[in-house]
């Protein structure tokens, strides 16, 4: 059976957010059209953000997943926070700020479109 291969996020404008995610991981898109943009994420596997005509996004403000980023887990505690401060020094949003977890130090940022990205060690 085939596996699950790309994650979209939607958004507002796609290649504003495709400038916003490419900074935030230092990645290129490698497909691009007014309105789709895909990065590869190695292994067959891409992030596609997709600004769709007619879809209100702040009809729906509760966001239900999250784009996670997994940091090594060795040395996570400081270099979650580093990050955290690198990407506040962006001017990127910090929803939840570092914390512990069960699975260790982690924090939520998010898009300019409301879409959560967590930062959080490798399991």
């Amino acid at each position: 059976m085939p596996a699950p291969n790309i994650f979209i996020v939607y958004v507002a404008d796609a290649p504003e957010a495709a400038r916003f995610y490419g900074d935030l991981f230092d990645m290129k898109p490698v497909f691009e059209t007014p309105t789709y943009v895909s990065f590869d994420l190695g292994g067959g596997v891409s992030l596609s953000l997709w600004s769709r005509s007619g879809v209100d996004l702040a009809a729906v403000p509760v966001r239900t997943s999250e784009v996670c980023l997994a940091v090594d887990r060795e040395g996570a505690p400081a270099s979650v926070d580093a990050l955290c401060e690198e990407w506040r020094g962006k001017g990127v949003r910090i929803v939840d700020e570092p914390r512990d977890e069960g699975f260790g130090r982690t924090f939520v940022a998010a898009d300019p479109d409301g879409n959560l990205i967590r930062v959080a060690p490798v399991d």
